[in-house]
């Protein structure tokens, strides 16, 4: 059976996609027993992937954005989010969130009628993610079935054929209780909004080090700076110049990681021109200083 893997932080390209690859052409379908304390800062940053994902609180909290929500999981409760929808993940604390994800092609393939009657209206509808709770019936049931899948990759005999099994059973739950829908319209400026979101976050990436402006941002894509913000807002829950600093931050705190590179420099490098505001900036975000981080960043 495949083992389960565990990363550190994600790997994404400029348009936030996650590139990790998973399981195999023929077996389209990998699992993940992760525990959000194992991350930079207890953090799965924005991503999103061609894949379905299903993810379960084993224990802890959990803060989740999701497309334009923001809400919390505790321990006990489960999340289908859809391909290709942007996501977040964070906890305070140890959070144990075992997840698994698939191509929908593993659930049937994609020129079946399966795939056209009961996966194809989902993947392509309006829904983004859908909670599952205990207490209500058809969700705990879904919970149950979670719970087995991952148990089930601890089966070394026929777990490959037990978790696709059991996947189907999952997905009959959500098309069988999660109404879904499919209006062109809403899809269409949903997939625009990401696309001109995604625009705009590479030109952040891509120019971090440069002076950016807010009329920058919004002449690259050829937007009104409302617009922008609304659609950082509304997506990312924070301002593009937040996005902006935390990015720079980012950046600054993997040449501290990975250089030996003073302070000075790092903050130039990183796009902060005045080396003493960019200490106060990296304190008020990781709580503590470029130096302190470096040390507890350091081997041995």
């Amino acid at each position: 059976m495949r083992d389960a893997i565990s990363y550190s932080k994600i790997l994404t390209d400029e348009d936030l996609m996650e590139t990790v690859p998973r399981g195999s052409n023929s077996y389209p379908f990998h699992f993940y027993n992760e525990n959000l304390a194992q991350f930079d800062f207890h953090c799965i940053e924005w991503h999103w992937h061609t894949e379905l994902e299903f993810v379960y609180i084993e224990s802890g909290t959990v803060t989740f954005w999701i497309g334009e929500k923001k809400f919390d999981l505790s321990a006990g409760n489960g999340i289908f989010i859809n391909t290709r929808i942007l996501h977040r993940f964070y906890s305070p604390g140890e959070a144990a969130i075992p997840n698994f994800l698939c191509l929908p092609s593993f659930l049937a393939p994609q020129d079946s009628f399966l795939y056209q009657k009961y996966i194809l209206p989902v993947i392509s509808s309006t829904l983004a993610y859908q909670i599952f709770r205990a207490d209500i019936p058809w969700q705990a049931e879904a919970l149950s079935i979670m719970k087995q899948i991952i148990g089930a990759q601890g089966c070394a005999s026929s777990g490959e054929l037990l978790t696709a099994s059991l996947m189907q059973r999952l997905w009959l739950e959500i098309y069988e209780n999660v109404p879904v829908s499919c209006e062109e319209s809403h899809r269409k400026n949903s997939a625009s909004a990401q696309a001109r979101l995604q625009m705009m976050m590479q030109y952040i990436q891509l120019n971090y080090t440069q002076d950016i402006s807010l009329e920058d941002i919004a002449d690259h894509v050829g937007i009104s700076k409302s617009t922008v913000l609304n659609l950082f807002r509304d997506h990312l829950h924070i301002t593009p110049i937040n996005y902006l600093i935390n990015y720079r931050l980012n950046e600054a705190a993997l040449l501290l990681t990975n250089t030996e590179k003073k302070i000075h420099t790092v903050s130039g490098e990183a796009g902060f021109h005045n080396v003493d505001y960019f200490c106060r900036v990296f304190k008020k975000h990781y709580h503590i200083t470029p130096t302190e981080y470096r040390k507890k960043k350091s081997p041995g």
